[in-house]
């Protein structure tokens, strides 16, 4: 027995060796293969995801992995590879090659240029998700290079749409070419990370997140010339309807998850803060600290209540005419626990107007990953060992991804991030001047090969 437990240990430092010695090359071109790929115009819409991934199919060309494209629709392209490995669960290396849009008045740069300067990359994409989704590939690409055969399948999977909620992405795969996941027991995905908290480093891994709930309020009234203004019309009714929305706070609550959360967050905060986070459940009650943390910190506050923002607006498409109908839609973020059917309800009572109707435009089932599992420990350990001392904590966010359309398959899920991005970096995901640090790319790619060497060759 003890020859035999003597020969694995041999033959597994074997295989850590082999992928170490591989890791540099993949580390160092980090930065400059994320410049490359920023250059590729994917914003969504429209999205030309063919495009990145017939980047992504050049590489893999290059390393002799074979790999399969397929469009679910002209242009939205979607690739996966496979690293076939023995009969553990497989674990998916899921990204998005869809950014939204950027508005070239509010920068400082060319959003798709990837300019390499001052010990950052530049632009769109580098931080949600093109930045995440190189590391995920070099980290595929060495464990390939390596030779080792790993104990799972090990499946590179980048996908359409996530941004405009996935239809043309992961939901797409799952729909039309289930084998890619089949086996599956783990998925890493964008969503979580590390951040600066006092002294200390603290990452997240998201296991389960707010969800998204799209609402199209339709307010109809009788159309007519603007010279002869009428009593009401859809546009004042669709005025009423979000000024009541507006102004409306949904009950504070906690749900677990999130009180984990902020438990966890607590030692991080101001003195007069770190209280009111260890008994959160509690602090809602106060408004006046719910405002305070609605001002401060929109994000954490969003996670104690649903929240609805009125995004967009549309009445008559000229001047001069009342037109029939007017348009409010409504970006909608619930509690995992919340029922959707019963919320819209609860809107209707508010809005109080029979001649406004609410159409559901898009909305998901909740779903939560339990850290108790053997990846998650892991993640913990490879943190540790890359930043001594750092706390890692189960996270709820606020916004979705794709992470959901595989909950819902029983796939462990995570939001997992390499890097440690600072505040003033973060205000570029969805903002202006996103980048990412070459610091942040190099060890995040090295963070990322350990992971999967040592989820791997257990």
């Amino acid at each position: 027995m003890h020859r035999f437990k003597s020969i694995c240990w041999t033959v597994a430092l074997a295989a850590l060796t082999a992928l170490n010695a591989n890791a540099s090359e993949f580390v160092s071109s980090a930065p400059a293969r994320l410049s490359e790929y920023i250059q590729i115009n994917t914003q969504n819409p429209p999205g030309n995801e063919i495009a990145g991934a017939k980047f992504i199919a050049a590489i893999f060309d290059q390393q002799g992995i074979a790999y399969e494209i397929a469009e679910s629709a002209p242009g939205r392209g979607n690739i996966w590879a496979r690293i076939k490995g023995g009969n553990k669960p497989a674990l998916i290396l899921l990204n998005h090659m869809d950014v939204v849009p950027a508005d070239l008045r509010y920068w400082s740069f060319d959003p798709f240029s990837g300019e390499i300067k001052d010990g950052y990359i530049y632009g769109r994409g580098a931080l949600d998700m093109k930045g995440l989704g190189i590391v995920q590939l070099q980290a595929f690409l060495a464990l390939h290079a390596s030779g080792v055969k790993p104990n799972r399948d090990v499946v590179f999977v980048a996908t359409a749409d996530e941004e405009a909620g996935g239809a043309y992405g992961a939901g797409w795969l799952l729909e039309n070419h289930p084998e890619i996941f089949k086996g599956a027991g783990f998925l890493l995905n964008e969503g979580g990370g590390g951040t600066l908290l006092a002294q200390d480093t603290v990452f997240t891994v998201e296991v389960t997140q707010k969800v998204p709930l799209w609402l199209r309020l339709i307010a109809h009234g009788n159309p007519g010339h603007g010279s002869t203004p009428q009593t009401e019309t859809s546009v004042t009714r669709i005025l009423r309807a979000g000024d009541r929305l507006a102004g409306t706070e949904f009950p504070a609550r906690v749900i677990p998850a999130v009180q984990a959360m902020f438990e966890g967050m607590a030692p991080y905060q101001s003195p007069e803060l770190a209280p009111r986070y260890a008994d959160i459940a509690n602090a809602v009650k106060d408004a006046e600290f719910m405002n305070y943390l609605q001002l401060t910190n929109p994000a954490h506050h969003a996670l104690l209540r649903n929240t609805c923002s009125l995004t967009v607006l549309e009445g008559s498409n000229k001047i001069n005419v009342v037109p029939t109908e007017a348009i409010l839609e409504l970006d909608c973020r619930l509690l995992p626990d919340q029922d959707p059917d019963q919320f819209i309800e609860e809107l209707s009572l508010i809005i109080n107007d029979p001649n406004v109707e609410i159409e559901k435009l898009m909305g998901f089932t909740p779903a939560v990953s339990s850290p108790d599992n053997p990846l998650f420990k892991l993640i913990e350990s490879v943190y540790e060992s890359f930043y001594p001392g750092a706390w890692v904590i189960p996270g709820v966010a606020t916004g979705f991804t794709d992470s959901h359309f595989f909950r819902d398959r029983g796939i462990v899920s995570y939001g997992f991030g390499p890097f440690v991005v600072p505040a003033e970096d973060r205000r570029g995901v969805h903002g202006n001047n996103e980048r990412i640090s070459v610091a942040n790319m190099e060890t995040g790619t090295q963070l990322m090969i350990d992971l999967l060497k040592r989820f791997t060759q257990n």
